[in-house]
């Protein structure tokens, strides 16, 4: 059963992240009935599906107020799958921020941030909370036809700095331009990602090579110029950055005085594209792309080599009688000189996964609607509830495979083509289907799948 397997890796998982063995047993109960809870998920809805409805709550809001416990290791059994699964990989990851929706004004580190879905001709603001997100990308298709999955393994908040208001004094201003500099969303970025490499050399992953997968976001002197062991870095850059080669052996220059652009090496006839075979919108497809090695970004990386890689628009139909469509074309730079070429384009596609990410976990898991104030449990609550959003990817991945297969509910009619993989959706209705049984009693309340519905509009 998917939610048997869902315990066993909570149990053995989070063995070690939690002090004592109640607050574990609390925090399991939590990370189980947060994915099966109707509505809003809040820590009352929570405690109405746990059958704790009438019982003192402070143990579970102090859960997240006070007891020591540390976000980052709930992620650990995702990175130990990971390292057995693909043995002789390199770590691939892919990073983005994310915003939270919030509505109190006394909530600690919310703040005014431009909305991502706002249209492209009016930039709207919302109010919330900033996250960074890292996502271990599980490349399936190593395993037959499916299509890959990024499993998250880092949800760490990352705040702006509050700017001084208009009385404030010199001193104080001054203070303020150094510390944007120190404490902005790069250098957020930059402890993730050795967090992140720290937990690999714990995990067995000493050996292994982290590529980091950002968007343009990322791609900033900040980033590139950053001394990282043993990780490098792939990042979208802009169309019109200016490029260069190193300038001839035996002058005083470093940079040669001709400049390009990746765009210009787009539009540039006499460099060949090249074709690669990734896997992309369930199939393989033949992609063009465009290599050019040691390049200098004197603005973004200095003198530090790098690589540019130029992939040409995809073409796709929206039926199949209609003309093609072609996409915008991509311009990657990386720190990596030595991987294979196919491997990065076909990372540069990967990253769209940790999008995938953001959607399940705000649309489906209702991750930041919990109603907390306290300092520590604002990022807690919504790291756990991504925690257990990532332990329910990898049960069902240890379960049923990478596949959709016939353990899941049946799809409705209207669904012309069958899917290769399960949605995160489908995980969910499966986990619910199997809360009445006999042996899920033992591991929550005996009247939960009852509850679930009692308490759905409270």
């Amino acid at each position: 059963m998917l939610i048997q397997q869902f315990h066993s890796l909570l149990e053995r998982g989070w063995r070690s992240a939690f002090p004592g063995e109640r607050s574990q047993k609390r925090a399991i109960e939590h990370a189980i009935a947060l994915p099966c809870v109707f509505g809003r998920r809040t820590i009352s809805r929570t405690l109405g599906a746990l059958g704790r409805w009438d019982q003192d709550w402070s143990a579970d809001y102090k859960m997240f107020s006070r007891c020591r416990w540390k976000p980052e290791r709930l992620f650990d059994p995702v990175i130990d799958e990971y390292l057995e699964r693909y043995p002789k990989r390199p770590v691939i990851a892919a990073i983005d921020d994310t915003k939270l929706r919030k509505t109190g004004r006394k909530i600690k580190g919310a703040s005014w941030h431009r909305d991502p879905l706002s249209p492209a001709f009016h930039m709207n603001f919302m109010y919330g909370l900033r996250f960074l997100q890292a996502s271990l990308l599980f490349a399936h298709y190593k395993e037959g036809d499916y299509p890959p999955r990024g499993i998250p393994v880092r949800f760490q908040e990352a705040p702006p700095l509050k700017k001084p208001g208009k009385r404030a004094n010199e001193e104080e201003l001054e203070q303020y331009n150094k510390l944007k500099k120190e404490k902005n969303l790069s250098t957020q970025a930059l402890d993730v990602v050795r967090d992140l490499r720290a937990s690999l050399d714990q995990r067995g992953g000493a050996g292994r090579w982290l590529l980091m997968v950002g968007d343009g976001s990322f791609a900033n002197k900040t980033m590139f110029k950053a001394e990282l062991d043993r990780t490098h870095l792939l990042a979208r850059c802009r169309k019109d950055a200016r490029l260069c080669f190193r300038a001839p052996v035996g002058g005083r220059r470093k940079y040669d005085e001709q400049l390009f652009t990746p765009d210009g090496v787009r539009t540039q006839e006499d460099r060949p594209w090249n074709r690669a075979r990734v896997y992309l919108g369930g199939k393989r497809r033949m992609v063009r792309y465009k290599e050019v090695k040691d390049v200098l970004w004197k603005r973004g990386a200095g003198t530090r080599p790098l690589r540019l890689i130029v992939i040409a628009p995809v073409p796709y139909k929206l039926s199949k009688n209609s003309r093609p469509n072609y996409r915008e074309p991509a311009y990657f730079l990386t720190t990596d000189l030595r991987t294979s070429i196919k491997l990065l384009v076909q990372a540069c596609f990967d990253r769209w996964q940790i999008e995938v990410n953001h959607r399940d976990e705000k649309d489906i898991l209702g991750v930041g609607q919990a109603q907390v104030r306290s300092e520590l449990s604002i990022p807690r609550h919504p790291a756990l509830a991504v925690a257990s959003y990532s332990l329910l990817l990898l049960a069902a991945l240890k379960s049923f495979g990478p596949g959709r297969t016939d353990h899941y509910l049946q799809q409705p009619k209207w669904r012309k083509n069958g899917s290769k993989r399960a949605s995160f959706l489908d995980i969910v209705a499966k986990l619910r289907s199997e809360v009445d049984e006999a042996s899920v009693s033992q591991l929550l309340h005996q009247n939960f799948a009852k509850n679930l519905v009692l308490y759905a509009d409270t």
